[in-house]
């Protein structure tokens, strides 16, 4: 066999790997759009296609528990578009969260609340259970990623006037509230999720860490060596101020009644 003959054969296996590349890329299912909504049959429950991407997560600007900033990147995923309601709640569980010890916060499209972490771990395995899907809380990571919509919201989850976009206990926006609303009252973030800012406190899977060394990098909950007797809640609520952020952070107990009063939670459709 000539070179020259050698040479073609090269040529001509180095195009079809190369074509075959190409079709492979390009055969991979697309993702949905960000913002394309898939319906639970069985609860009503809507969920917003959250996209594959990459953000900085943290501020170096506040707390230390919110440093150092690093990059996570995530594959994409299905989140609730409101917090789980009281209506919804009773459809899963049987029961309402607030049917005893919350009861001037009634109503079927209010937030619900009053529900600790092993509670909101609860509500996914009994939804899981009844739908031909499998749902799971966020991560800490998903949580503000989702919050964001990637890196297009700085401040909070959506942009304008915080009044526009939360509910809050400031007396500027109007008379202090004293109890959860009812969910997509406000305007929604760039991706169509309501309420990631105020309304109701959101459990996440992660145990507490007092700062982000060591955090994971591709969106998993953070597990190991924290404090996971208390777990993580994001995006504050109707009781929080406005410094209340898209980057604000905080854990509750497992034993803390009190404080699970303006608790509640969002799911995660898993693939």
């Amino acid at each position: 066999m000539n070179t020259r003959f050698k040479g073609w054969i090269l040529i001509v296996v180095s195009l079809v790997l190369a074509l075959l590349a190409i079709w492979k890329y390009f055969s991979k299912p697309s993702e949905p759009a960000p913002g394309t909504i898939w319906i639970e049959p069985n609860t009503g429950m809507q969920f917003v296609w959250v996209p594959t991407g990459c953000f900085n997560m943290g501020s170096e600007k506040n707390h230390d528990d919110q440093k150092p900033v690093h990059r996570v990147c995530l594959k994409g995923f299905f989140l609730g578009k409101y917090e789980v309601t009281q209506g919804e709640y009773e459809k899963i569980v049987g029961t309402n969260p607030c049917a005893t010890k919350c009861t001037s916060y009634l109503g079927s499209d209010r937030a619900a609340t009053n529900i600790g972490w092993k509670e909101a771990q609860y509500v996914a395995e009994a939804l899981s259970r009844i739908s031909d899907s499998k749902f799971r809380l966020p991560s800490e990571s998903e949580w503000e990623y989702a919050c964001r919509a990637g890196e297009q919201h700085k401040h909070y989850c959506g942009d304008g006037p915080i009044k526009e976009i939360a509910w809050i206990a400031q007396s500027r926006y109007g008379p202090n509230l004293d109890r959860p609303q009812s969910v997509g009252g406000k305007k929604p973030n760039a991706w169509g999720l309501f309420d990631m800012t105020g309304n109701v406190s959101e459990h996440v899977q992660d145990c507490w860490h007092g700062n982000y060394k060591g955090a994971p990098e591709d969106g998993s909950a953070w597990i190991a060596d924290g404090y996971c007797h208390g777990r993580v809640n994001r995006g504050g609520s109707w009781d929080s101020s406005e410094k209340v952020n898209a980057t604000f952070r905080r854990y509750r107990e497992f034993d803390s009644e009190l404080i699970e009063r303006s608790n509640g939670l969002r799911l995660v459709r898993t693939p």
